[in-house]
């Protein structure tokens, strides 16, 4: 079964950029969707972020387009967020998840394995 490791969150000031990683196992990496979402207490997951098996098609949420940038590099098994013009409101723990077809869906439950989270704290 695939495994997912987030990496890269932090404490950083509104305006700065941070990436983050996810480290997938497995041997079908590039066979299907990634995606990102977010969480912060008392609230649901909501969805960030997804990429293509390939790569060739994104989607991002409205609250980030044109702040984040999503992308894979199967040569490592790795998904990338890469978080510019940071703001408070990107404060969140962030997960990466693996779909269960190519293209995968802004839908939650499209996504069949999670990493653990990363905390992302951006201040004012």
């Amino acid at each position: 079964q695939v495994q997912l490791v987030e990496s890269g969150g932090g404490l950083v000031q509104a305006g700065g950029s941070v990436r983050l990683s996810c480290v997938a196992s497995g041997r079908s990496f590039s066979r299907y969707a990634m995606g990102w979402f977010r969480q912060t207490p008392g609230k649901a997951r909501k969805f960030v972020s997804r990429i293509s098996g390939s790569g060739e098609f994104t989607d991002y949420a409205d609250s980030v387009k044109g702040r984040f940038t999503i992308s894979r590099d199967t040569t490592k098994n790795t998904l990338y967020l890469q978080m510019n013009s940071l703001k408070p409101e990107d404060t969140a723990v962030y997960y990466c998840a693996r779909s269960r077809n190519y293209y995968g869906t802004n839908d939650a439950q499209n996504f069949d394995t999670w990493g653990q989270g990363t905390q992302v704290t951006v201040s004012s």
